[in-house]
């Protein structure tokens, strides 16, 4: 089951973290999987990783934002089955905090930034198929402190999720989304570090208790979610989003 052989996948922000672990499992299970992150060393990481367990890979540096960028990249890339757009920034601020450029830097990447691989990827799927899953948030269903940039740009991603299901339907390209809570990524230890010095346990304990079921996600449970969207046991689903957030949404309310 869930297998990916002969399939060619992109995956964005691929570099670290969730987007690792997603090129990761996507190669183990057969597919060729196109590494894109904004730190071409740290796609050529992965990419060996990959290649040393026998798998089939291929590294790029591509910044999300740029059209121009992103279309050449595809190119390059020329065939396309699985499209994972993972690759995002987080902002910290309220409504009448956030500065217009942090606003706008957010915009370019969470919400431009799969547009822009939409754009790119459609066209090489509308003849055979294809599946697509986006990267949201549990910001995009419910209201999170200090999160007013990065909330908009999460929505904006559920928003386009569910217009490209209803348009592409009939050239049978499916697309969902997921919506994870707080995951444990090299990120997430980066934010404590900065923000937290002396207290990174302690503010790690608190962040995870917010979850009901008391811990964070890990990279590799989300990459879970995304092998089973991409893969053909998920046929039968398209415009639809998935809450992978420990209880989060539907039991803190």
């Amino acid at each position: 089951m869930f297998s990916l052989a002969g399939k060619s996948a992109v995956v964005t922000g691929a570099g670290s973290g969730i987007g690792k672990a997603v090129a990761l499992l996507f190669a183990a299970q057969g597919a060729k999987v196109h590494v894109l992150d904004l730190d071409i060393a740290k796609s050529n990481e992965v990419c060996d990783e990959i290649v040393s367990k026998g798998g089939k890979a291929m590294p790029y540096a591509c910044n999300v934002a740029s059209q121009e960028e992103v279309k050449q990249v595809f190119e390059r890339i020329g065939d396309l089955d699985l499209l994972v757009n993972n690759a995002g920034i987080a902002h910290i601020g309220k409504a009448d905090t956030t500065q217009e450029a942090d606003f706008d830097r957010v915009y370019q990447v969470n919400v431009k930034g799969v547009y822009n691989c939409l754009f790119a990827a459609l066209p090489m799927m509308k003849e055979k198929g294809g599946a697509i899953v986006n990267m949201s948030s549990i910001a995009a269903l419910t209201g999170l402190t200090d999160r007013f940039a990065y909330s908009m740009s999460k929505g904006a991603v559920y928003a386009m999720t569910m217009s490209v299901a209803r348009d592409y339907i009939s050239n049978k390209i499916r697309c969902n989304s997921i919506s994870p809570a707080r995951v444990h990524t090299p990120f997430v230890d980066g934010f404590l570090a900065a923000n937290y010095p002396g207290k990174e346990a302690e503010m790690f304990e608190k962040l995870s208790k917010t979850q009901p079921i008391g811990r964070m996600g890990t990279p590799q449970e989300i990459a879970n979610l995304i092998l089973f969207l991409c893969s053909d046991e998920a046929g039968f689903i398209t415009g639809c989003d998935y809450p992978i957030d420990g209880g989060f949404v539907k039991l803190n309310t």
